[in-house]
């Protein structure tokens, strides 16, 4: 896993923007802290951070190749899982490879059957490619859309990254703020529209789209989309190939030239890759297998159960540990701690996020880098296959809005009177654009129709809400975290089962539990769903009203929006908040959180709002013309040294290109 980013234009002469693509590539270090690297070429620069996994002398990026006289250029982050058969397939067709990189392979795949490359890689990913000789660039997001990549169109240029950060570093893009861009925070915050990325003008590729930037024109292309079709398979055939594929999807994850550990809540999903993956480890006499899992200190005094958590985890973790014989460490945070990493958390995210729940990750997932580098999760199961209790409970399921976040209410009530009053309209469009996007058969029954807008809402927004979170609290920490559940052929196969057969026995995730139920525990396989574990310590609420209270004191755009009145009604009748704010944790405590996240942002991102600016363009008319011929590899620039130093520098020579291979 890695960070990437890019800036395309014609008219700048990049080998005079170092200083600026420095400071853009500094930005995502946190991604990439192993190696850096910077291509530039014309009016093109890509950047590279790296995560070392794989193939630590072979993936170097960027990496080019040539093919028939024409070069290629990769940046890549992500990790492929088909990877050997697409580099067979390349190797029958006269490729050549120096290394077992699946960087190597994207590149390579694209050489050959350019856009359509995307079609045939199953795998986590966001990368560009930087054809020389057409002067474009080719950029892709993987179909689920694990990993991340923004992007920011102007007259006349591109900027790309993993991370909104890098944008803003480019000094190009302002960290401004819209009307639309406060209806997001506001109201449907933590979660955003598919491709909003919040900032004025700053977009984000779908899942499973790409886009060809040539000629100061970007064309975007929906590669991937799930499909209804006709779901022929008998109940036993549906369990038989359930298994296969989720099976299939853990090995092919479990491949990593750096040891991995495993995600253990305790729950059903955790508990089949973590039981997977020690029979895989067995039957390949890698001995055992090292699971972690998250508490709070003081947790089991003040916890509460819910409709949506009805049992703490600790006994299920210490069962299911024993019975894949797994080397297992509990972590336990510190409740003032996970306060304090709520401001980490927005430098993660770039945006309020979804607080606790961020800041709790992003410390576990500190406290798990000091002893790996790749860990696997079972995030995502619950959207694929209904998890939730609003798939289960019918009032909730046909009521006619986002079931994660049914009123507006509570949101409108921490703004003055007239601020945005138009909330509940704009989530209710979004919620519409969304349903109404959903294909269905004219077989399916009400319920199975239903249950086809209910995937479409869950995959494109709760579940983005979430592999963003995961993506950005582990990779903040140069944690690689790979999330099985998310092979698209898995996602494409649950979308048609009809849900009788999903909610096999009448229970959530029936069918999963159906399939793994001869290696698991039947108290695992069968326990009632529970969220991610949060902190019910009251000292944390306490650590937030104060935060919260002075921030009130403040006079700043943020405070000229926010109801006093309103706030302090939460802080003084927390229980009166009977409707989480989003998701089924954000209640009273996460919504004074949120508030907290909002002042950091405003103040540490300099966001601008109120009559929102035009934005400054570049004077171009004070720049030169670029430099005709070749292109220079900039490799471990970033030091002040090779900023001023041209022989830190590779240069390319003749065409020599490091890292390249000839076919």
């Amino acid at each position: 896993m890695c960070g990437i980013a890019g800036w395309f234009d014609n008219e700048i002469d990049m080998s005079k923007q170092i200083p600026v693509l420095y400071k853009m590539s500094q930005t995502l270090s946190k991604r990439g802290p192993d190696e850096n690297g910077l291509y530039i070429n014309k009016g093109c620069a890509l950047l590279h951070r790296r995560l070392i996994v794989i193939d630590k002398e072979n993936g170097k990026q960027p990496m080019a190749a040539r093919h028939r006289g024409k070069t290629y250029i990769i940046v890549y982050n992500g990790e492929l899982y088909n990877t050997d058969e697409l580099r067979e397939d390349l190797k029958a067709s006269g490729y050549h490879f120096r290394g077992h990189s699946d960087t190597e392979v994207v590149l390579k795949s694209y050489m050959k059957y350019k856009e359509k490359c995307a079609d045939m890689l199953n795998g986590i990913f966001a990368f560009a490619i930087y054809d020389v000789s057409e002067n474009s660039i080719f950029l892709c997001r993987d179909k689920i859309g694990v990993k991340p990549l923004f992007y920011y169109e102007y007259d006349g240029g591109i900027l790309f990254a993993s991370e909104i950060k890098a944008l803003l570093a480019s000094k190009i893009v302002k960290p401004q703020i819209d009307e639309t861009g406060l209806y997001e925070i506001f109201f449907l915050g933590p979660a955003r529209t598919p491709s909003c990325g919040v900032f004025k003008g700053i977009k984000e590729l779908k899942p499973g789209e790409s886009a060809l930037y040539k000629n100061q024109k970007l064309t975007k292309k929906s590669y991937f989309t799930i499909q209804a079709k006709e779901h022929t398979d008998s109940v036993e055939e549906t369990v038989e190939k359930t298994r296969f594929l989720l099976t299939d999807a853990i090995n092919r994850q479990l491949v990593s030239d750096m040891p991995l550990c495993f995600f253990l809540s305790g729950g059903l999903d955790s508990s089949i890759i973590v039981k997977t993956a020690s029979q895989y480890y067995k039957e390949n006499k890698l001995g055992k297998i090292n699971t972690y899992s998250v508490e709070y200190r003081d947790n089991e005094k003040y916890f509460k159960k819910s409709l949506f958590q009805p049992k703490a985890d600790f006994e299920y973790i210490s069962l299911m540990s024993r019975n894949a014989d797994s080397r297992h460490r509990e972590i336990i945070l510190d409740n003032k701690a996970v306060a304090d990493a709520l401001y980490d958390s927005v430098i993660a995210r770039d945006l309020p996020g979804y607080v606790d729940v961020d800041s709790s990750l992003l410390l576990f997932c500190g406290e798990i880098k000091k002893d790996y580098t790749v860990a696997l999760s079972g995030e995502c199961a619950d959207e694929l296959f209904g998890g939730y209790p609003w798939y289960h409970n019918k009032e909730i399921l046909f009521e006619d809005n986002f079931p994660w976040s049914k009123s507006q209410d509570v949101r409108s009530s921490i703004l003055k009177d007239g601020v945005l009053p138009k909330g509940s309209e704009y989530v209710r469009q979004k919620y519409l654009d969304t349903i109404n996007l959903a294909p269905k058969l004219k077989t399916d029954s009400k319920t199975d129709a239903r249950m086809r807008e209910m995937f479409y809402l869950n995959f494109y927004w709760f579940m983005q809400c979430l592999l963003e979170r995961k993506d950005r609290c582990s990779m903040y920490n140069g944690l690689e975290v790979r999330v099985p559940f998310c092979d698209y052929r898995l996602a494409e196969y649950a979308y048609n089962m009809p849900w009788k057969i999903k909610a096999y026995n009448n229970r959530e995730k029936g069918i999963v539990r159906k399939a793994f139920e001869d290696i698991l525990p039947e108290e695992i396989c069968w326990r009632k769903k529970s969220p991610y574990p949060k902190t019910h310590n009251p000292i944390y609420f306490d650590i937030c009203k104060e935060r919260v209270i002075n921030i009130l004191k403040k006079k700043n755009p943020l405070t000229e929006m926010l109801s006093k009145e309103g706030i302090m009604n939460i802080i003084e009748n927390p229980d009166s908040i009977t409707t989480p704010w989003y998701g089924q944790l954000m209640q009273a405590p996460q919504i004074l959180a949120y508030i907290i996240e909002l002042d950091y942002w405003f103040e540490k991102y300099n966001v601008e709002n109120g009559n929102f600016l035009l934005e400054k363009r570049a004077n171009k008319a004070q720049m030169k013309a670029i430099e005709a011929a070749g292109g220079t590899l900039y490799e471990n620039f970033y030091t002040e040294e090779a900023l001023t130093n041209e022989s830190t520098m590779r240069i390319f020579k003749n065409r020599q290109e490091v890292n390249t291979v000839c076919l």
